[in-house]
């Protein structure tokens, strides 16, 4: 199986992270010293895709500038001597082959996935969703990817969720056929716990069969009235094509604060330059007992 294109829906409004989101994308919040969404590119890329689609609107231009040459800033850099940022905005203007497709309606995810039908066309695809970050060896839509090719079906990514958080995805029914695979069944986007037929919640990592663009042309609106694209993922898993890996690794959810907190923080205390200012000044800010 072939897989040369990662589809990554950014035209979202980005509600949860409000006001920060006013006038600002929430893909180019920043995440230590970069912004979210050159995370998920740079997930993409180092996995082997080749193409990043970005389903974008008329007000996230911002985000194709970030991947785009900035010139007057790479004079000043150049003339100032500063070569490794120099190399460094350099390196981000070159980190991929940008391709970009207006949703002029936010309708869904489903939607979103949809409006990169003309693009994609009859090739599998990866779609990333920049509210979830994924770290760590091999971890993530690299993971997806290993299973697509192996077993030929669409794969979902999936992690354990506490169950008074189900509420919050797209939930799986399945049957484990290898660590950490499984056939899926059936989908539930959103259910109350008490009607959660597992806690297995799928994460923003997805491998799809170009046959997912004909369900979704026919898909009626689910939850909130959107195109879900878990919905229409239960049409390929009512034919036995969908299956469901166990993401590993370090996830963060960006989209909550707490952990787009704690993504800064983790990230920090990977620099060894940052690490031990850190620490001392939280040390400062919370009692000793509170950071056992």
């Amino acid at each position: 199986m072939d897989i040369k294109k990662a589809v990554i829906p950014v035209a979202g409004w980005g509600t949860r992270s409000l006001p920060a989101t006013k006038n600002v994308p929430k893909e180019m919040l920043p995440i230590y010293k970069k912004p979210i969404v050159q995370y998920i590119v740079e997930e993409a890329i180092g996995a082997g895709l080749q193409d990043v689609v970005f389903i974008t609107n008329q007000n996230k231009k911002i985000i194709e500038d970030h991947f785009d040459r900035n010139f007057l800033l790479e004079q000043l850099l150049d003339r100032g001597g500063k070569t490794a940022l120099l190399e460094e905005v350099q390196k981000v203007a070159n980190i991929c082959n940008m391709i970009s497709v207006r949703q002029k309606e936010q309708l869904g995810l489903g939607h979103a996935v949809l409006c990169a039908k003309e693009v994609c066309k009859n090739e599998p695809f990866a779609v990333m969703l920049g509210d979830d970050l994924m770290f760590g060896l091999n971890a993530g839509i690299c993971e997806l990817l290993d299973a697509a090719r192996t077993e030929g079906k669409a794969v979902v990514g999936v992690i354990e969720v506490p169950e008074d958080k189900v509420n919050r995805y797209g939930i799986i029914q399945g049957e484990e056929f290898a660590p950490n695979m499984f056939h899926v069944r059936k989908l539930v986007e959103k259910p109350k716990p008490e009607d959660a037929p597992s806690n297995l919640a799928i994460t923003g990592r997805y491998v799809l069969l170009p046959e997912i663009f004909d369900i979704l042309e026919n898909q009626e609106p689910g939850v909130g009235g959107e195109i879900q694209l878990t919905d229409a993922l239960q049409g390929l898993a009512d034919q036995d094509k969908l299956i469901a890996v166990k993401l590993q690794g370090q996830r963060f959810d960006a989209g909550d604060w707490v952990e787009y907190l704690t993504a800064n923080i983790y990230f920090a205390l990977h620099d060894e330059e940052l690490h031990d200012d850190l620490v001392k000044r939280l040390m400062e800010l919370l009692p000793c007992t509170e950071l056992k």
